[in-house]
């Protein structure tokens, strides 16, 4: 009777299988998520994101296949099975620098989207709990990095210590311009109230 190894050439052949396995679970589970792609209407950074949450998603719900797929490192080897998601991770990134809404090549995105998302979903699979708060933090600060945006939303006093600023210099933009732009400036943190 041949051994279990005897299928795959060896133990580690057997590794691979399980991994290659593994990504196409992966891929099946995110292209099979209602909410993959749902948000996104086109949008590559919004398609970004979704896809963030399904990868943690999917590395807490299969942490044996999850650790062997990304957490399982050797100097100089990717799994081969590893192209597909990359490159479907790239295809975004392109998209969004063909946008001009990437402040950083579509290979450095990619590149930072991976090693964050990775790193988050490890530690839940470490900790064994999830922490959709610090994903969600990691993720958006991620994207910020990646598109030059702040991610940050202005507050009512941010607006309103502009419009001082504004007022206290109306040379700059000239007397009726700046009452203008005050004006604007305290409906919109009026609104933020």
């Amino acid at each position: 009777m041949p051994t279990l190894y005897h299928f795959f050439g060896s133990k580690q052949g057997l590794i691979d299988a399980v991994v290659e396995h593994g990504f196409e679970l992966y891929l099946e589970v995110k292209q099979g998520d209602p909410t993959h792609g749902q948000r996104s209407g086109g949008d590559p950074i919004q398609a970004i994101s979704d896809g963030w949450d399904a990868h943690v998603r999917f590395g807490l719900a299969n942490p044996g296949f999850y650790t062997l797929m990304y957490g399982k490192v050797r100097p100089g080897y990717s799994p081969a099975a590893h192209a597909k998601p990359t490159m479907l991770l790239m295809e975004l990134t392109s998209r969004a620098a063909a946008e001009g809404r990437l402040a950083v090549s579509p290979e450095q995105a990619a590149a930072h989207i991976l090693v964050a998302n990775i790193g988050v979903t490890l530690r839940g699979i470490v900790l064994a709990e999830s922490d959709p708060e610090l994903s969600a933090a990691v993720r958006d600060a991620t994207i910020a990095g990646i598109t030059g945006e702040s991610g940050g939303r202005a507050s009512s006093d941010d607006i309103r210590r502009i419009a001082s600023l504004a007022a206290n210099s109306p040379e700059v933009l000239g007397a009726a311009e700046t009452a203008l732009l005050c004006q604007w400036l305290r409906r919109l943190a009026d609104h933020l109230d």
